[in-house]
Parts: C-alpha cells; sequence; structure tokens
C-alpha cells in the first residue's frame, strides 16, 4: 500500500469539541469498515480550519471512495513515497 497526505479544509475544526471529532471519527470507521482492508487511516493532525490525514492505501480511488462515503471532503491527496526522521541521519 502507499502512504498518503490528505489535505481537509474544514472551518474552524481545530475549535471542535471532542464529541464532534469523534463523530467525524466515527463517520470515518464506518466507511472504512465497508471498504474492506485496501485503506487504512493512520491518524490526523487537526488544525485551525484544516486536517492533515495520514491513510495508508491502494490507490487514490480508495482515498475518494472513503470521502464519498464518510461525508467528509478532501482538498487535496499527496502521495508521500519517502518519510524522514531524525534517525534517518544514522543511516
Amino acid at each position: 500500500m502507499k502512504r498518503y497526505i490528505i489535505e481537509r479544509d474544514i472551518p474552524g475544526i481545530g475549535e471542535f469539541s471532542l464529541t464532534e471529532l469523534c463523530g467525524a471519527a466515527r463517520a470515518s470507521n464506518q466507511a472504512l469498515a465497508t471498504l474492506g482492508p485496501d485503506i487504512q487511516w493512520q491518524h490526523s493532525y487537526v488544525a485551525r480550519n484544516k486536517t492533515f490525514c495520514v491513510y495508508l492505501a491502494k490507490g487514490e480511488d480508495e482515498i475518494r471512495s472513503h470521502a464519498d462515503l464518510s461525508g467528509i471532503p478532501f482538498s487535496n491527496i499527496t502521495e508521500v513515497p519517502q518519510i524522514i526522521d531524525p534517525l534517518t541521519a544514522n543511516n
């Protein structure tokens, strides 16, 4: 599977309550259960008016299907072919 960053423009999401964020997570999990093993949600970063979600998926079609099923639109899908972190410097 490939790694993707999904940007979602959601005005005011940084001010959402925990209950509201739980509702979004539930909608996402339900869509993932329907779509099966070709897509996995890793985690999301919640900013003021945007989220950055990390997914593993077979391809962009799975990401688009997830957005349709969950009702959570996306603004941009970016494939992430590599990651680096502080330990990369040790190679």
